[in-house]
């Protein structure tokens, strides 16, 4: 099976998941990624394994990935390839579940990992076999304006204004996206509104966006290459790295309360034991959360999870005031009620039609 990025427009359908195998990243069909479980337990036999993860992460992991093939390499005299596929977490989701053999899942949210549960792909408990049940990384949402603030952007109700264009990736394929919602709506709610206020709020908000592009990277694309839209609301990594990069030297905004967005990393059971890479994928995963890596999550715009991460990190992230999915029910309760089909963000989108 071959993957291939698509655009989703405004009112364009779900696309399929973008799986650019790196690196450099290439398609490439689900079987030239296989081995068979009798070649990879022969002594020293390079074994391959394939991350899936969401789009944003990919300057980071191109840090990781080297750093824990020279360590797998020291520890057990084994030679590994880390093969990798990014995309929106909800269109990666997909991918997974339809037959992309990942090895191992790093996406946006813990929503998406059980959605590949739910499949049966990845064993119940998985949060307990890794550190900080299974979160490696969090981030936050924040605001990109354009030069000088023309349209006076220094909040979140000033989003909601018919002169005010925002960008904004899909929620039916961006795990980013699912995190742009709940801080528009922990915007309103947790500062003492109503939920007929906060839908209210996000109704107005997704009402001004011309575009709905189907992953985080894809809308800075829209937003910095493209100069489409008055305000981006994306990943806090998406701004550093633009930042970096030179893509975007305007200050961005970082609005409080926000939501603290927590990445889980996640072993797929039933792919690892039919291609006998569990023990590299294993050792992969768990080296996520060492401090070379949560180093490089950190230098790379992300903010790390273990003490020792967040100590490099420093006082490079700015401190506001955080909520957490669990405040409104957990991703479960989450899922059902915004995101289930014919839920809030269906009816959201519906209205704005």
């Amino acid at each position: 099976m071959v993957y291939t990025p698509s655009w989703l427009g405004r009112r364009a359908g779900v696309g399929l998941a973008l799986a650019g195998l790196a690196a450099p990243i290439a398609v490439v069909g689900t079987q030239a990624l296989l081995q068979s479980s009798a070649q990879a337990q022969q002594p020293g036999k390079k074994q391959t394994i394939l991350l899936v993860s969401y789009a944003v992460t990919k300057a980071s992991y191109d840090k990781i990935i080297p750093l824990f093939v020279a360590d797998y390499k020291k520890k057990t005299g084994q030679d590994v390839e880390v093969k990798t596929s990014y995309g929106g977490s909800g269109s990666q989701t997909r991918a997974v579940i339809d037959g992309l053999e990942a090895d191992v899942v790093g996406l946006a949210m813990t929503a998406d990992v059980l959605k590949i549960q739910e499949k049966g792909l990845i064993n119940p408990g998985w949060e307990k076999e890794l550190p900080n049940n299974s979160i490696a990384t969090n981030s936050t949402v924040v605001a990109f304006i354009r030069p000088g603030n023309p349209r006076k952007i220094n909040g979140w109700r000033d989003l909601d204004n018919k002169n005010v264009e925002s960008v904004l990736a899909n929620p039916k394929t961006s795990g980013g996206a699912r995190w742009n919602f709940l801080a528009l709506w922990g915007a309103i709610t947790r500062g003492g509104g109503t939920e007929a206020q906060a839908r209210s709020f996000i109704t107005g908000v997704y009402k001004n966006a011309e575009v709905l592009p189907k992953d985080a990277r894809e809308a800075t694309d829209t937003f910095v290459k493209r100069k489409q839209g008055d305000v981006l609301l994306n990943w806090e990594s998406e701004a550093i790295l633009a930042r970096r990069n030179g893509e975007w030297t305007t200050p961005v905004k970082t609005f409080s309360p926000n939501v603290l967005t927590e990445q889980p990393i996640a072993i797929v059971d039933r792919n690892v034991d039919k291609k006998g890479t569990r023990k590299a994928a294993t050792a992969f995963a768990k080296f996520l959360f060492t401090a070379p890596a949560q180093k490089a999550f950190a230098d790379n715009g992300i903010r790390p999870v273990t003490p020792e991460g967040k100590a490099h990190a420093g006082g490079r992230f700015p401190t506001v005031q955080f909520f957490r999915v669990g405040d409104f029910g957990g991703w479960a309760a989450v899922d059902k009620k915004f995101f289930g089909k014919g839920a809030v963000w269906d009816q959201i989108f519906a209205a704005t039609k």
